[in-house]
């Protein structure tokens, strides 16, 4: 996988991957930036999001669980003093359903977390990571 990220001017800049799709980077005026695009750091927890959203709905879709909506949330806390770093993660699962099965949803949860998602299994080699789920 390749990536790369060019700039356009001051502080604003578009990434892109092999998928070919764009993002734009840029940050807040109080760095020299004019708040057009995500932050770097925001991108990363938009990807682990990303990566179990999607396992734990492809799990919970072959286990012929019937979800009518679907988030994932996470938090992240950082550091106080550069260079930043993610100090705590949680993760939260938010699900409705028709019938939905707690035990379906907890083993779909656990086999993103320790098979599945890479970004999951990157971070939680680097900072304590908390799961939750939450079905309404």
């Amino acid at each position: 996988m390749d990536a790369k990220v060019i700039w356009k001017n001051r502080m604003s800049f578009e990434g892109t991957s092999d998928s070919g799709f764009t993002v734009p980077l840029g940050t807040t005026p109080e760095v020299g930036g004019d708040d057009d695009g995500f932050r770097p750091l925001e991108l990363l927890v938009v990807g682990l999001a990303g990566c179990t959203a999607m396992d734990v709905i492809s799990i919970l879709s072959k286990k012929r669980q019937d979800v009518t909506s679907f988030e994932v949330l996470v938090h992240a806390d950082r550091q106080e003093e550069h260079p930043k770093v993610f100090t705590h993660l949680t993760i939260e699962y938010i699900l409705s359903g028709i019938d939905l099965s707690r035990e379906a949803v907890e083993r779909a949860v656990q086999l993103s977390a320790e098979k599945y998602c890479p970004a999951q299994a990157m971070f939680s080699k680097l900072v304590p990571l908390d799961l939750k789920i939450t079905i309404q």
